[in-house]
């Protein structure tokens, strides 16, 4: 299927490795320009190395309130345009409800819940000017259903989820969707730091990454406000 965003502008965060990694390549694979984000120039060198789009690197801490803004601003100084916003970060550390830190929390709504609020934030203004655009953001199984020994998480995503539903139903009207994405274990590193490396299926971060390029696609207009779950099943909720 020809999702016709070729020649579109994707801004994707924590795009070095894993999932972030993952959608980048899906979305280049659709002749969709980049711009990456990650703490790792070199690793993000190695990225733009293995596509054949161009790719702007921006490295930095996606936790930065600076950082959107600059992400925002590089696009429309490289290609003139952005298009598609995939927003992403790494999971906070494992621990019970108890075990947590007042600090701990707070950077955990920050890395996982801010971060992406202040990406799409960031990119409105574009994106409803030209009456078009995606915005994708890579949350956790955790927004729809509480993880065992993952209080953080359990505590940041559904949060973001919460955000994500409201704000879906204020861009709407502008031509722009929003979505959550929520993964699974999938063969990265963060299935091997959880442990779920283990399990008898894990899923493919290449098979995710197309889910969300065509979550991103010309033929999703009419679908947002959605919270897709990746996970082979596991959540057993309706």
């Amino acid at each position: 299927m020809d999702l016709g965003i070729a020649d579109r502008v994707a801004v994707v965060t924590a795009a070095s490795r894993g999932l972030g990694r993952a959608t980048a390549v899906a979305l280049a694979a659709e002749a969709v320009r980049l711009v990456v984000n990650a703490r790792s120039a070199e690793q993000l060198e190695r990225l733009r190395d293995d596509v054949d789009v161009e790719v702007e690197i921006v490295a930095g801490d996606v936790n930065d309130d600076r950082l959107p803004g600059l992400l925002v601003d590089r696009a429309l100084d490289r290609f003139g345009r952005l298009d598609i916003v995939v927003a992403n970060n790494a999971g906070p550390k494992r621990g019970g409800a108890f075990d947590l830190t007042d600090q701990q929390i707070l950077d955990a709504i920050t890395a996982n819940t801010l971060s992406a609020v202040r990406l799409v934030r960031a990119a409105r203004p574009i994106l409803v000017r030209q009456q078009w655009g995606r915005v994708c953001l890579i949350a956790s199984g955790s927004a729809r259903q509480p993880m065992e020994n993952l209080a953080l998480s359990n505590t940041a995503r559904p949060a973001l989820w919460g955000w994500a539903k409201t704000a879906a139903n204020e861009l709407i009207a502008s031509g722009v969707t929003l979505n959550l994405v929520c993964p699974g274990a999938h063969a990265t590193d963060r299935a091997v730091e959880l442990g779920a490396q283990d399990r008898a299926y894990i899923g493919d971060p290449a098979d995710f990454g197309r889910i969300v390029a065509f979550l991103c696609s010309h033929h999703t207009s009419f679908m947002t406000g959605t919270a897709s779950v990746i996970d082979g099943g596991r959540i057993q909720g309706l």
